[in-house]
C-alpha cells in the first residue's frame, strides 16, 4: 500500500470499528437500564429497535449525501454525531433520554457504511486488502464494544461509561479533519469496476431506474434472505447479555463476581458480571467466523455456504435453551453462535454481489444494509415481546423461525442457480 492507501484505510478502519463499538455496547448498557428504570423488556426493546432501525434506514439517503459531499466529510460527521449522541444519552434523564440518545446514534451512524465503502473504493488502489482490513476492524469493534463497556461499568455508573465511550469517536473525528489523503486517487485505477460499491445515482429518476433494474427475482430473494438473517442477528444479540446472566446464575451461583477470587466481595464483585464477558468472548469468536466465511466464498458457491451456516443458526436457536442447563454445553453453543453468526457476513456480501450488476453494486449494498440493520431491527422488538409475555424458549424458537425462512430462501437460490447453470450448458 502507498501512503494514501494507508491513510484512508487507517481512517476508515477507525471509523468502522467505532460504529460497531457503539452498536454492541448498547446491549450491555441495556442490562443496567432494565434494572435501573421501571421499563419492561418489550418497551426497552422497542426503544432500542428505533435506534437500530434508523441505523439501517439512513443507509440509502446517507449514500446520496456521500455522493454530494464526499466520504471523509460524512465519516467525520458520523463520528461527531455518534459521540454527541452518547453524551446526550448520559445527560438527558430517564427513559426519554435513552430514546433520544439512541435515535440520534442510529441516525448519525447510518451514514458510515456507504461513506466508508465509497471512500475506500474511490481512494484506495489496493482495494482488496483495504476491504479486508476494514472488515477486521468491524469485528474488533464488535468484540471490544461490550468488553470495554463491561469494564467501564465495573468502576463507573452507566452515564460515565457512556461519556467515556464518546471520547474516542470525537478524537477520531478530529484526526479525520486533519489527516491528509486524496479520496479520489483510485478512480482511474479502478477501471474494471471490481466488487467495491460504486456511486453512480445522481438524481431521483436515476435512483428509480437503477432500482427497477436491480430488482430481479434473484436479487429480491437475496434481499429477503438477508432481512430474515438481520432479524435473527438483531434479535439474538440485543438481549443475549441479559439472557446469559439468567442462564449462568443457577450454574455458577451468581454471575456477579462469581469465581473471581480476590473480587468475590465488594463493589467490584457487584459490578463484575460474567455474562457480559461471555458475551464479549462470543463476539470475539466471530473474528474466526468472518475469516472462515470469507474462505468459504472462495471454495463454494456463496449460496452453499449460506445454507450451511443458516442450518447451524437454526440448530443453535432450537438448542440454546436446552444447552444452557450445563456450563460446558452453554459455552459450546455460545461459541457456535458467535462463529456461525459472523461467518454469515462475507457469505451474504458475496451473494449480494453475485445477484447484482457491477454498475449498481453500491445501490445493492445500500438496500442490503437497509434490510439487515433497518428492517432487521424489528428483531429486537419481537424478541423483547417474547421475553416479556412468554419465555426465553419461545424467544429462541422465534429466532430459529427467522433462520429457517432464510434457509428456505438460500435453498431456493441454490435450486434457481442450478437450473440457470443447466440451461446454459
Amino acid at each position: 500500500m502507498n501512503a494514501n492507501d494507508r491513510a484512508i484505510t487507517g481512517f476508515a478502519m477507525a471509523g468502522h470499528g467505532m460504529v460497531h463499538v457503539f452498536e454492541l455496547s448498547i446491549p450491555i448498557l441495556m442490562t443496567v437500564w432494565l434494572v435501573e428504570f421501571p421499563v419492561t423488556a418489550a418497551t426497552l426493546g422497542a426503544i432500542v429497535g428505533v435506534g437500530y432501525g434508523l441505523f439501517g434506514l439512513g443507509a440509502l439517503p446517507g449514500g446520496v449525501l456521500v455522493d454530494r459531499v464526499g466520504g471523509r466529510t460524512m465519516i467525520v460527521a458520523c463520528l461527531f454525531g455518534m459521540g454527541g449522541s452518547f453524551l446526550a444519552l448520559a445527560v438527558v434523564p430517564g427513559v426519554a433520554g435513552i430514546a433520544v440518545g439512541l435515535a440520534l446514534w442510529g441516525l448519525t451512524a447510518s451514514v458510515y457504511h456507504p461513506a466508508g465503502l465509497s471512500l475506500i473504493s474511490n481512494g484506495v488502489e489496493e482495494r482488496g486488502r483495504a476491504f479486508a482490513y476494514h472488515g477486521m476492524a468491524a469485528n474488533v469493534g464488535t468484540a471490544a464494544g461490550p468488553f470495554a463497556t463491561a469494564l467501564l461499568l465495573v468502576a463507573f455508573d452507566w452515564q460515565t461509561a457512556a461519556m467515556a465511550l464518546a471520547l474516542p469517536a470525537l478524537a477520531t473525528a478530529l484526526v479525520g479533519l486533519n489527516v491528509e489523503f486524496d479520496e479520489t486517487a483510485a478512480v482511474d485505477v479502478a477501471a474494471d469496476g471490481g466488487d467495491a460499491p460504486s456511486a453512480d445515482v445522481d438524481s431521483l429518476g436515476e435512483f428509480v431506474s437503477a432500482s427497477r433494474g436491480l430488482f430481479t427475482v434473484g436479487f429480491l430473494t437475496v434481499l429477503a434472505l438477508v432481512l430474515f438473517n438481520g432479524l435473527y442477528y438483531r434479535g439474538m444479540l440485543t438481549f443475549l447479555p441479559d439472557l446469559l446472566g439468567e442462564f449462568l446464575d443457577p450454574l455458577v451461583g451468581t454471575t456477579s463476581g462469581a469465581g473471581i477470587g480476590l473480587f468475590a466481595d465488594g463493589a467490584f464483585a457487584r459490578e463484575f458480571d460474567l455474562s457480559q464477558y461471555l458475551y464479549a468472548g462470543l463476539l470475539a469468536v466471530g473474528i474466526g467466523g468472518q475469516y472462515v466465511g470469507g474462505r468459504l466464498t472462495e471454495a463454494l458457491d456463496p449460496e452453499q455456504g449460506l445454507a450451511v451456516m443458516l442450518t447451524a443458526l437454526v440448530a443453535i436457536g432450537l438448542l440454546f435453551v436446552p444447552a444452557a442447563e450445563t456450563l460446558p454445553t452453554l459455552l459450546a453453543v455460545s461459541v457456535a453462535l458467535g462463529f456461525a453468526l459472523f461467518a454469515m457476513q462475507p457469505l451474504s456480501q458475496a451473494t449480494v454481489a453475485k445477484y447484482s450488476p457491477a454498475e449498481h453494486r453500491g445501490l445493492s449494498f445500500g438496500y442490503t444494509y437497509l434490510a439487515i440493520f433497518g428492517l432487521g431491527a424489528i428483531g429486537a422488538s419481537t424478541t423483547g415481546a417474547a421475553l416479556t409475555y412468554a419465555t426465553p424458549a419461545v424467544a429462541f424458537l422465534s429466532l430459529a423461525g427467522f433462520a429457517t425462512v432464510a434457509l428456505v430462501l438460500a435453498l431456493s437460490l441454490l435450486r434457481w442457480d442450478s437450473r440457470a447453470s443447466s440451461s446454459t450448458e
